[in-house]
């Protein structure tokens, strides 16, 4: 019998809403779960149980009086840990706010939470996101939910093993360099990189920078957009916000792939990835190609993406970090020291450069899109590695010159302000999860959506392409 907390959230929502489970019984089968298996994988790492419960019955409470409760009434909901939430710690990975706990939530949880949803706790994230590897000096590593000994990649990794481990039907996520995509990819769940403004950002430190956004995960394409619809909003704080949140459907109905051209490639032209991960990538194509009307083999012309990055990244470290880094260097983690480091060393010309870059790369790859409708590729460039791995050292015999290059594949659609989803695809040669992004212009947040779906149900079909679920019953708490 499917426990509640295995229900997708539309289900659970839906059922709430006809009075068949209630938000309490759903938020104990989440609490259930997370006693089993989070002592072996270290997702959820702040809670505040009787505030939880109090909420959920609150919940019913309303719906008993046959109020509107919310888009996302009872929905447990897992806050990623860079998230400022009311009343629960929140230390955004890092010993700077060990003891934090703020007085208000940031603009996106208080959105969530006005939505109905049940705040369950706070999922695990490397220190103020830094990183592809889900582990701080204030928590500790998060485990794979296939893997515990193996990453869960990052930096919104704590949610992306909540969601596959049933702790949480949604859960919240950011991503700038592939930190809501990396970890869904690693973990077999869904994550969805909005455009930039669709889902405002209020609290960064350079408002003018578009490329980091906030986005939602779930177990499906249309959990996480349900999640989404909660997120949502115009908020003229963020300098990117405008009425493009109008274009998100109320309900996804998915595309009509056979009317669709797809480009795929294994590498997007510029990404180091794994021989053995490409090898996947093309028996993975082969198995749905035939959804499409057309699937070409190319991608856009991404030259001088990785000193675009690099560059324009550091300007971010530089700017929320460099007071830190004076005052606290020894309560900083590697990640966020070397990139503020690195961003100090850069110069005015430098900055000038990536920007100019920056701009001609966006251009290429929106005229890109003028020829086909959207661009397949690999969700991550590996299979999972050992968590006690920082990082990517080295692929295919090849050095990595950062910590960084091993995420490529995705932080150059992020260099070109591109919408994703990625979406599970089955597993990889070693058997974890592997995922496949599906990536559209700036702007076609709704095209995305609906294509993903529409191939979520495509993959579903095939066993060698299906979700992977993991054996969480293996676990002991």
């Amino acid at each position: 019998m499917t426990e509640p907390c295995d229900l997708s959230a539309l289900e659970a929502r839906a059922a709430i809403g006809r009075r068949e489970l209630s938000a309490l019984e759903l938020l104990e089968s989440c609490l259930a779960r997370i006693e089993r298996t989070n002592g072996t994988v270290n997702a959820v790492v702040a809670m505040d149980v009787p505030a939880a419960r109090k909420r959920a019955q609150e919940i019913d409470a309303a719906i008993g009086r046959g109020e509107d409760a919310g888009l996302l009434a009872g929905m447990p909901v897992g806050i990623k840990d860079l998230q400022s939430t009311a009343g629960l710690r929140t230390t955004f990975g890092s010993l700077l706010y060990k003891d934090n706990v703020p007085a208000a939530d940031e603009h996106d949880v208080a959105n969530v939470r006005r939505a109905g949803a049940v705040i369950v706790g706070k999922t695990n994230t490397p220190e103020f996101g830094a990183g592809a590897n889900t582990t701080n000096r204030v928590y500790g590593p998060t485990g794979n939910p296939f893997d515990p000994s193996k990453t869960c990649a990052g930096s919104s990794g704590g949610s992306a093993v909540a969601l596959a481990l049933g702790q949480v039907p949604l859960a919240t996520g950011s991503d700038y360099g592939g930190s809501l995509r990396t970890p869904a990819g690693f973990c077999g769940v869904v994550g969805f990189r909005p455009s930039p403004g669709l889902v405002p950002g209020v609290d960064k430190a350079a408002s003018l920078s578009p490329f980091g956004v906030i986005g939602a995960m779930g177990r499906s394409v249309a959990d996480a957009h349900l999640l989404l619809r909660a997120q949502i909003a115009i908020d003229r704080r963020d300098p990117f916000s405008s009425r493009d949140i109008e274009s998100i459907p109320a309900r996804l109905t998915g595309a009509e792939l056979g009317k669709l051209t797809a480009a795929v490639t294994p590498d997007l032209g510029c990404a180091p990835v794994d021989r053995s991960i490409a090898a996947v990538f093309a028996d993975r194509v082969g198995r749905f190609r035939h959804a499409f009307r057309a699937v070409e083999e190319r991608a856009p012309d991404f030259a001088g993406v990785h000193d675009i990055f690099e560059v324009l990244r550091a300007v971010n470290f530089v700017a929320a970090h460099r007071e830190r880094l004076q005052t606290a260097r020894e309560l900083l983690d590697r990640n966020v020291t070397d990139n503020t480091e690195r961003g100090l060393e850069m110069s005015l010309a430098d900055v000038a450069r990536a920007n100019v870059e920056q701009t001609r790369l966006y251009k290429r790859v929106l005229a890109f899109f003028h020829e086909v409708d959207v661009l397949i590729c690999p969700a991550a460039s590996v299979s999972p590695f050992p968590h006690s791995q920082l990082f990517v050292e080295e692929i295919n015999g090849e050095r990595m010159p950062t910590y960084m290059r091993w995420l490529a594949i995705t932080y150059a659609p992020t260099m070109a302000l591109c919408c994703a989803a990625a979406i599970p695809c089955g597993v990889d040669h070693l058997g974890m999860p592997f995922g496949i992004q599906v990536i559209g212009a700036k702007g076609a947040d709704a095209l995305v959506l609906e294509v993903a779906h529409a191939l979520e149900q495509v993959l579903a079909t095939d066993k060698a392409t299906a979700r992977p679920v993991p054996d969480w019953a293996r676990f002991t708490g």
